[in-house]
């Protein structure tokens, strides 16, 4: 079978990471698979770049300056929204032309357009598009934060700050284009990463009465370990990570609040225990209020690295307001460390509470503190936590699922 993935990016950001993934699982069920893109960092030569340099910028820019113009040139939310009007043409692609089935991933920032969707549709070939986010099921917006609007009308968004506010801003307008296009493309299958997007699509206006299933992004499980293998240490880590740590979504105020009061409460912990974190930052302040032994690594970008820094730590801990499925939760948990995080997005199809990780209150450091303690003192079994992951979350299942999906 012929798939082609479309991805803003092979290897740059969650999504491109786990599409990459999904890339080479499908290759290792004897698909015949190619990537089109529009960056591209990896010298793998099946992942084809999209058009030139300079073409690539101008599509970007005009989109973000469409939305920049229709936000009342302010910058303020600027990339929490996405509208696809600009992006590449495919449909006359050669590997597109020659495919058996499509799967689009994150998009956005000038790879498709709402229209180019629509021209692949004329095309009838089977497509799936890989939701690791909420902006197929909304207006503009990835993360609609509690606005609970996208279930009906879109308009008067908290991402536009036109003066005044207008019922029918960019997100309404946005919303009915999508619409548009998802009725001339029936064979488009949307696919949530989670049990919780999936029932957010459900009560979406723009996903009503529309097939979407449920598939996890694939993980590399086989390739964690449960304990380490060069002793480094003699603490205890507790590891909390993300692309970029300090965007407000990931919560780290929330995880030094919580690590500062475990250290009042408990000192003993303190004394043993060590908090890496990884990450970009772009406050280089972000941690200076952390009484908590600490350590900021930086982005990791070696795998192995990764993993064996999971594999020494004992804890992986969460505090995002939102996750569709966290990543880091899974590869921790693979690694056999026990995990705490809230119970907010898809981290219930990760987590069976008090049997596999512990769920904090949300928004509450001390409860998140006493997630952690009770973590330490009372670990779970490290091998029984790769097993339950390798079975929900492997790669080479998860490619057979999207292999069943296309040729249903």
């Amino acid at each position: 079978m012929k798939i082609v993935l479309v991805s803003h990016s092979d290897t740059r950001g969650g999504a491109a990471v786990v599409t990459y993934r999904l890339m080479d699982a499908l290759a290792r069920q004897r698909a015949d698979v190619a990537m089109l893109v529009s960056e591209k960092l990896s010298d793998d030569p099946r992942v084809h770049l999209l058009g030139t340099g300079i073409g690539r910028r101008a599509r970007f820019l005009s989109e973000r300056l469409n939305i920049f113009v229709r936000n009342g040139f302010s910058r303020r939310d600027l990339f929490k929204v996405s509208t696809a009007t600009r992006g590449y043409d495919i449909s006359r692609h050669p590997l597109v032309r020659d495919t058996d089935a499509i799967i689009l991933s994150w998009i956005n920032q000038g790879t498709l357009s709402l229209g180019d969707i629509r021209r692949l549709g004329t095309l009838g070939r089977p497509i799936a598009w890989m939701m690791h986010d909420m902006w197929p099921m909304t207006g503009i917006c990835h993360h609609s934060l509690g606005c609970r609007s996208y279930e009906e009308k879109c308009g008067g968004c908290r991402y536009i700050h036109l003066p005044g506010g207008h019922s029918a801003d960019l997100s309404s307008v946005c919303q009915r284009r999508k619409q548009s296009v998802y009725d001339a493309v029936p064979q488009l299958r949307f696919v949530a990463v989670s049990s919780w997007l999936a029932e957010c699509a459900r009560r979406s206006s723009l996903l009503a009465g529309r097939e979407t299933v449920t598939i996890p992004n694939p993980f590399p499980i086989a390739d964690f370990h449960t304990s380490p293998r060069e002793r480094r240490t003699d603490k205890r880590l507790i590891v909390m990570g993300a692309a970029r740590l300090d965007d407000p979504i990931k919560g780290l105020p929330t995880a030094v609040a919580a690590l500062n009061a475990l250290a009042s409460m408990r000192p003993d912990i303190a004394s043993d225990t060590v908090a890496i974190f990884f990450g970009a930052l772009r406050d280089p302040h972000a941690l200076d209020a952390l009484r908590f032994p600490y350590r900021h690594l930086g982005l990791i970008t070696d795998g192995a690295a990764l993993r064996e820094l999971y594999a020494h730590a004992s804890v992986v801990v969460s505090t995002s307001e939102f996750e569709t499925l966290p990543g880091t939760i899974i590869e921790g948990m693979a690694a056999g460390c026990t995990s705490v995080c809230f119970d907010r997005g898809g981290q219930r199809d990760i987590i069976d509470d008090g049997a596999t990780g512990l769920f904090a209150r949300y928004d509450d450091p001390q409860s998140v503190a006493e997630c952690i303690a009770l973590a330490l003192d009372r670990p779970f079994e490290r091998q029984s936590q790769h097993d339950i992951i390798e079975q929900r979350f492997g790669a080479d299942i998860i490619a057979r699922r999207y292999l069943d999906l296309l040729t249903q």
